[in-house]
């Protein structure tokens, strides 16, 4: 009976850290959601090409239209590739204006993450080093060295390999990366803002600064 008792213990312990659920964004896009700790997270990339008060962001395909904006301090979007297929799954990816401009990209109730709200979700996840492994998807990675780069995905973020386009508008790391926004900027740097990002060779979280006009993907916390 004590045995059972610790066992059952542990499963609350783990529906506490991990349960879903869905939310949809002010034009009917359903997400995944994801409780992690006290924390409850979209499970998947923001898909949206509106700010909350209906205001459309500009979608930037070419090269120059994409370093323009981010010169121009402009809110933008792309799909990886300007595919719309890579969409489906991976959501868009945005320039940092775009995340922390005054009309909102997160769904009511919601919010882009700051780095202190990042750093909570890794630290109750675990080590930095390690809790890659756990967010990562079981499926989509690429190969490294001769082994897979998948995850387990056991704290249900669903972190997928969806690459980026730098400030330059260059393409990149599909399949191998991950990276997402955060609100606050780079105290030592005024061109640059904090982000996080997964990679396929290694089960770290990395926390690094990148500038402004690149293209990340977002998740969005709640309230």
């Amino acid at each position: 009976m004590k045995y059972k008792s610790q066992l059952l213990t542990i499963a609350v312990m783990i529906i506490a850290i991990y349960s879903s659920a869905q939310i949809t964004d002010h034009v009917g896009q359903a997400y995944k959601t994801v409780k992690i700790g006290t924390q409850e997270w979209m499970a998947e990339n923001l898909n949206i090409s509106h700010f909350n008060n209906g205001d459309s962001i500009s979608e930037a395909k070419t090269i120059e239209e994409w370093e323009k904006a981010g010169t121009e301090g402009k809110p933008v979007w792309c799909y990886y590739g300007n595919n719309p297929e890579n969409g489906k799954e991976l959501g868009k990816l945005y320039n940092w204006y775009a995340v922390n401009d005054s009309r909102g990209i997160a769904p009511k109730g919601w919010h882009v993450p700051s780095d202190i709200e990042w750093i909570k979700l890794t630290d109750t996840l675990g080590k930095m080093e390690t809790i890659g492994k756990n967010m990562k998807s079981t499926t989509g990675w690429n190969y490294y060295e001769g082994r897979g780069g998948n995850g387990n995905n056991s704290s249900g973020f669903t972190a997928l390999p969806a690459g980026c386009r730098d400030d330059k508008g260059t393409f990149d790391r599909i399949g191998m990366n991950s990276f997402w926004w955060t609100t606050t900027e780079d105290d030592s740097y005024a061109s640059n803002a904090w982000c996080r990002g997964i990679y396929y060779g290694a089960d770290i979280v990395a926390r690094g600064n990148n500038k402004k006009g690149y293209g990340m993907s977002v998740r969005c916390i709640r309230n």
